[in-house]
């Protein structure tokens, strides 16, 4: 059992603080200045740093320094706080950060023995359709976990081994979301029919399950996957297991990040000749227009 950390908010805030570029450079990493940003990279994704952010531009995400040491250095949040603080900053020997530490397993959060926090924020709070929900239940791609009460969606290769896990916070007041240690990202939450010639792709596991409550008739019928990010590793890998698959339909969110990845996405199956077609949510994502039908003041309130 690892030991439990008490950290102070100064604490929290001092590690959270920690300027990437030179905290990299004690690394021994090798660090460039590109159109005037310091730039890290991580095998072949490029990494901009800024003070104590960073940006992933393959991945379309990014974070402070204590996320920075969580991801590449697969700690949890109060061991990435301590290592950012203590340091234990000995230069890698290694020449890049993401293979010096051994990863860990891929483990799935325990389950928790009811669904009721779970069915209240997908069904009520995010409107989702009752029997769409129950079937990804079914399928074991939906639970509760036991200790926080997060929604967990998992994602599963071709022979139903669990491969990844994506949770969200049941609390509308605390939103929280996170992709669980070790996750292979190729494998992101999705629904796949072998006999399909269609696949729907989206950025959240909400935004797939709203499209899909929105648009009931046969979608089983289809094929359908949530990269949990902008990343396009889930897409490639539908498409190399299920070569029916003949149009995909990028439905990423209304807004800036949304249209790059399209864009980026559109290049990529152009290049691979697959068929494409852009559906685009008439607001921000696909749960608020789900949750705008039949809401006309909810609309409003979307559009100002």
């Amino acid at each position: 059992m690892s030991k439990y950390i008490s950290l102070t908010k100064e604490q929290r805030e001092e590690a959270r603080n920690t300027d990437l570029a030179e905290f990299l450079k004690e690394q021994g990493e090798t660090i460039t200045i590109e159109s005037g940003d310091y730039v890290w990279r991580a095998g072949a994704e490029k990494i901009t740093l800024k003070n104590n952010l960073w940006y992933n531009h393959y991945e379309q995400k990014g974070g402070d320094a204590v996320d920075f040491a969580s991801q590449f250095y697969n700690l949890s949040y109060p061991e990435a706080v301590m290592f950012l603080l203590n340091g234990d900053r000995k230069p890698a020997t290694n020449s890049s950060i993401v293979v010096k530490r051994e990863k860990q397993p891929f483990k799935l959060p325990y389950h928790n023995r009811t669904m009721t926090r779970m069915l209240k924020y997908l069904l009520q709070d995010r409107g989702l359709d009752k029997d769409v929900v129950y079937a990804f239940i079914a399928k074991g791609m939906i639970y509760e976990s036991e200790k926080y009460h997060n929604v967990v969606f998992v994602g599963k290769d071709k022979d139903n081994i669990p491969r990844h896990a994506h949770t969200r916070a049941t609390s509308t007041e605390k939103p929280f979301k996170h992709t669980i240690s070790s996750s292979n990202p190729k494998y992101s939450f999705h629904w796949t029919n072998p006999q399909s010639d269609k696949l729907y792709f989206f950025e959240a596991p909400i935004d797939m399950l709203s499209f899909i409550s929105m648009n009931k008739w046969n979608w089983q019928l289809n094929s359908y996957a949530a990269a949990c990010s902008v990343s396009d590793k889930v897409l490639l890998q539908c498409l190399k297991d299920n070569p029916k698959i003949k149009t995909v339909y990028l439905c990423l969110d209304n807004d800036e990040a949304g249209k790059k990845a399209n864009k980026r996405i559109a290049e990529k199956l152009k290049e691979l000749n697959v068929n494409y077609k852009i559906l685009v949510p008439t607001h921000k994502d696909w749960n608020e227009d789900l949750l705008c039908e039949g809401d006309e003041d909810l609309c409003q309130d979307f559009k100002l």
